[in-house]
């Protein structure tokens, strides 16, 4: 693996991708947003190594293709020492052959996602399955009495393996899925699956439709009287950002778990979101599970590992990076837990009420529970 070919006092090259237009451009233009405040805090401080931070910022506009093409230009045009961002796992797949695969670049992925991803040269630092279905679900089902769940879904990865999960945790807690489906992700009649769902008498739908598509879904459920009922609402990657795209009485009551929202109190959190709405003032929210907090989780434990390792020599970095940790971050605390390139972090279930989420369940720190990453490749 080489090692970086900058020479001493040149800046660090760090590159992010993300969805700044296109059906995730509220989203995306946030994490442009993080990704500025931190690079510009760690070269408040003097950078790293002595030297500052240099950050190469592309638009991937919600298109694979864009992204992939987007990751080529930061391997071989701008010879970046990191490449960070991908919002859909389809991102991350489409960042990672370029990126990875071919260019043989340190590769940190922030976004709650799937799991399962297990590469030497990628780390994640957004919450697993074992963070947000494993507690929530009992969770729910205890405090509600839920029983039975359908799962409308985007056909794509993500919501593939989130789903069974679910299905594996709710029969695990004596329930049933009475209904599972998937459409495109910019799919927009559901009235057939909403019929459905009312026939079956669901008491959850737990939703793995992303934008565009998510919006006509929620707003047809809602048309239905389906949380009127007493229906329950369950979509995992909501945070401040997709609440406010919608009409708050499409999404009240809706249960969401990730590794922070506004709402939470502890002091460096607060003084956190102050900074970025002072100087990021407008629809672009920091927020949780869609980049923001998983991006500047992911940065600042790699400007730790960065410090530690004591230069950009990619082993170094890598080896540093696989036992980091920052003493505060969104939500509290974080550490990668040691072979599995995977965040150890605080975790919560919030609810939507009048348009922001309220925290009705702080987990706690939760291990992300994934299996070991085979680094002999490394050492080969």
């Amino acid at each position: 693996m080489a090692a970086s070919q900058t020479p001493a006092g040149d800046p660090i090259k760090v590159g992010v991708i993300t969805d700044q237009t296109g059906p995730l451009s509220v989203i995306g233009l946030a994490n442009a947003n993080v990704a500025r405040m931190v690079v510009g805090d760690i070269n408040a401080k003097g950078g790293l190594l002595g030297r500052h931070l240099e950050l190469h910022l592309e638009d991937s506009a919600t298109d694979d293709t864009v992204a992939a093409a987007k990751a080529t230009k930061l391997v071989e045009q701008d010879h970046v020492d990191v490449i960070f961002g991908g919002i859909y796992s389809s991102t991350r797949q489409a960042i990672k052959g370029p990126a990875v695969v071919e260019g043989k670049t340190l590769y940190i992925y922030p976004e709650q996602y799937e799991g399962q991803e297990s590469d030497p040269l990628i780390f994640c630092t957004g919450p697993v399955p074992a963070q947000q279905v494993d507690p929530f679900i009992p969770w729910l089902m205890r405090e509600t009495g839920a029983k039975t769940f359908y799962l409308p879904s985007a056909d794509y990865i993500w919501p593939h393996v989130m789903n069974a999960r679910v299905r594996e945790v709710v029969t695990a807690n004596g329930g049933a899925i009475v209904g599972e489906e998937y459409f495109p992700l910019d799919h927009t009649d559901y009235r057939a699956t909403v019929d459905r769902i009312t026939s079956t008498g669901a008491d959850v739908v737990f939703n793995t439709t992303v934008p565009p598509g998510v919006a006509p879904l929620l707003e047809q459920l809602h048309d239905s009287g389906f949380a009127d009922r007493g229906g329950h609402l369950v979509c995992t990657y909501f945070e401040e950002n997709l609440l406010n795209m919608l009409p708050a009485a499409h999404v009240d009551g809706l249960y969401s778990c990730l590794d922070y929202y506004q709402a939470v109190s502890d002091p460096f959190s607060q003084r956190l979101l102050a900074q970025y709405d002072a100087l990021y003032p407008g629809d672009a929210k920091f927020s949780g599970g869609s980049g923001s907090s998983g991006l500047y989780r992911g940065l600042q434990l790699w400007a730790a590992a960065v410090a530690q390792a004591g230069s950009l020599t990619q082993e170094d970095v890598i080896a540093a990076l696989d036992h980091a940790q920052i003493p505060q971050g969104p939500g509290g605390p974080a550490a990668m837990v040691p072979g599995q390139h995977h965040v150890r972090m605080s975790m919560y279930i919030g609810q939507a009420r009048d348009g922001r989420f309220e925290i009705v369940e702080n987990l706690g720190a939760m291990d992300p529970q994934e299996r070991l990453v085979d680094t002999r490749v490394l050492t080969a």
